[in-house]
């Protein structure tokens, strides 16, 4: 999954500008702790079935890009 953003996008107008998935209100972070939870793609599926299988994806590689430059500090105490 390359192109996640075909399947996600933020808008001030949905969900206070949380990512979510294209066409819903759907947001990824609901998506990543369900999938935390030990929930399977087509579990979600059958949960949501207006969402397809390349958007769920689109949740995790957004969460990954999210991250993967993300750099923590300490700060002295």
């Amino acid at each position: 999954m390359k192109n996640w953003k075909k399947y996600i996008e933020t808008n001030p107008k949905k969900m206070y500008g949380k990512p979510v998935i294209v066409g819903t209100r759907v947001p990824v972070d609901l998506i990543l702790e369900k999938m935390s939870a030990g929930e399977t793609i087509n579990q979600l599926l059958k949960s949501y079935p207006h969402l397809s299988k390349e958007a769920i994806f689109a949740c995790l590689r957004f969460a990954s890009e999210s991250v993967k430059n993300e750099k923590v500090f300490s700060l002295a105490s």
